[in-house]
């Protein structure tokens, strides 16, 4: 098990550089000047001197080949620079952000798991039953809602319920606190938080829904399901032991890929909950054409599938042996 994994993390240096080259050279082909952008703002006159030293200030004036090899010097030493259009270190910017993310992330894909897996394997143990049609229609409309429609949704059902329980309307707060030493925070946080979990997590425990009856149906066909059968087993067992575990490999696939996704994807959702995390900075940083915190966001976006692939694929170890000694 420890050469697998010595292994898989060795095949994530050539992904991770590959990836730092092709998002360097395909920022260079955005049409725009970040140094034009900046001085139109500020509604002044200004030539072409005033151009050329707002490029060397930020040194976009080098040899792309010089900026690329500071650019990989500053990825290897986790050295990201400071932003284009605020001059602030990324690191600054991208941490005050990262862990709202991270935790919409982690509480999404919870409340997807918690739901899908459920519902999925229910399913698919009653299939074609009154319970299976009502969880693949459950399944179908978590797939044809967007997740932040289904925000605004909940948004004004709270709004609803608790003026006509109390008369007076109430929504969460919306001061995020970086802080979670104290139980004041913890409780603040949370009911901020569990409501863009809960909107993006039933959009995506939709589709490991789907996949885990998928699974479970291909996996309950099986002849060694049909032997334990035939042996006598209780079907509790069977469905834990034999037909569950060997069903999970696609299903951890999914989940691992949507929270993934949910690290820099959920532009609009943060938007709705009025949310400051990794999606808004993405849109920010294209508009205002800086370069090095793009670069870095989608670094950090390609760090999470690189990181969450490998532990998928650690978790494919420990669930098939086969895998393993393969």
């Amino acid at each position: 098990m420890s050469q697998y994994i010595v292994k898989r993390l060795l095949l994530t240096i050539p992904t991770l550089l590959g990836a730092a080259i092709l998002v360097f050279f395909l920022m260079r082909l955005i049409p725009g000047d970040i140094c034009e952008l900046r001085l139109a703002g500020t509604g002044g006159y200004f030539d072409e001197a005033a151009l050329k030293i707002c490029r060397s200030e930020i040194g976009i004036d080098q040899p792309t080949i010089v900026q690329l090899g500071g650019y990989l010097w500053g990825l290897a030493t986790f050295n990201f620079g400071n932003s284009m259009w605020t001059g602030r270190p990324i690191v600054e910017e991208i941490g005050l952000r990262f862990e709202l993310s991270l935790m919409i992330a982690i509480l999404a894909t919870v409340t997807a798991t918690i739901i899908a897996i459920p519902l999925g394997t229910i399913s698919a143990i009653k299939q074609d039953t009154w319970i299976d049609y009502v969880v693949r229609s459950f399944s179908i409309a978590g797939i044809a809602i967007p997740s932040f429609w289904f925000g605004i949704l909940i948004i004004f059902g709270i709004l609803f319920t608790t003026q006509w329980w109390t008369g007076i309307p109430w929504m969460p707060p919306i001061q995020y606190k970086s802080d979670w030493t104290s139980w004041a925070n913890i409780s603040n946080n949370f009911g901020l938080l569990i409501w863009p979990a809960l909107a993006t997590g039933y959009r995506y425990s939709a589709v490991a829904t789907r996949m885990t009856r998928s699974a479970m149906l291909e996996v309950l066909r099986e002849d060694y399901i049909r032997t334990a059968r035939a042996k006598g087993l209780v079907e509790r067992l069977i469905i834990q032991r034999h037909s569950l575990k060997n069903a999970m490999l696609p299903v951890v696939t999914v989940i691992g890929l949507e929270f993934a996704f949910l690290m820099g994807g959920l532009v609009v959702t943060e938007q709705v909950f009025n949310l400051n995390g990794l999606g808004k900075l993405f849109v920010e940083s294209v508009t205002n054409y800086d370069y090095t915190m793009t670069q870095a966001l989608v670094m950090v976006v390609v760090a999470v599938f690189v990181f969450t692939n490998f532990l998928v694929d650690v978790f494919y170890a420990w669930l098939d042996p086969r895998i393993r000694y393969k």
